[in-house]
């Protein structure tokens, strides 16, 4: 096995295929410790906020720097709970965060994605933590079209200021890639779970195509 990162993260819009690729990567390599999403490492705030109107809270009344920093928080106690010399997996990493955070500055504020994007990573200053192999699936590389495949997954329609919110952060995750945030991108039109599951593993670490101690 050649030298693997301390971190892997997927990363991508809502009907991705995120958690497929989780699971399957988590099952791979016995390596690999799922660590999930950022509040499942710092419940409390999450869950305060949530006890009243969650999307209110969200989209009106939290400012920008505050969800920016509820979501780095998180991120940082989630890389702590990484045991030494395993792999973390992570349910969106942090550029995938700081896409978040963005994307809700744009639907907010009214910023372009330019504006928006200054001011979370003014916010974010230089806390990357450790190395982070981030691979972004997107479901095309188109920004309208990548909206279009996975609000048709979703099974029911986005109500509210959801549908604006999904296509800036489609639009956001793009200009992210144009900036080179991410490890590599996985373009996962036409492409089967087994055909993006190659993509993936061959970004992550080719020795894994050959490896023979899965989990």
């Amino acid at each position: 096995m050649t030298q693997m990162p301390d971190f892997v993260s997927l990363n991508g819009p809502d009907n991705a295929g995120k958690t497929t690729q989780l699971v399957r990567l988590a099952e791979r390599w016995a390596g690999f410790q799922p660590l999930g999403a950022v509040h499942e490492h710092d419940p409390e705030p999450w869950a305060r906020v949530a006890a009243g109107d969650y999307a209110r809270w969200w989209f009106e009344t939290s400012t920008t720097v505050e969800l920016t920093e509820m979501l780095l928080a998180g991120h940082a106690k989630r890389a702590a709970a990484r045991q030494a010399g395993s792999t973390g997996l992570l349910d969106r990493g942090l550029p995938m965060l700081l896409a978040v955070a963005t994307a809700t500055y744009v639907v907010k504020d009214g910023l372009t994605v330019g504006e928006a994007s200054k001011t979370v990573t003014a916010i974010a200053g230089s806390r990357a933590g450790a190395p982070e192999t981030s691979l972004l699936l997107l479901p095309s590389l188109d920004a309208e079209r990548s909206y279009a495949l996975t609000s048709a997954r979703e099974g029911r329609p986005w109500t509210g200021i959801y549908p604006a919110y999904q296509k800036a952060l489609h639009a956001v995750l793009l200009h992210q890639a144009d900036h080179g945030a991410y490890t590599a991108v996985v373009d996962c039109e036409g492409c089967s779970v087994d055909e993006v599951h190659a993509q993936v593993l061959d970004h992550v670490g080719p020795a894994l195509l050959t490896e023979e101690s899965p989990r």
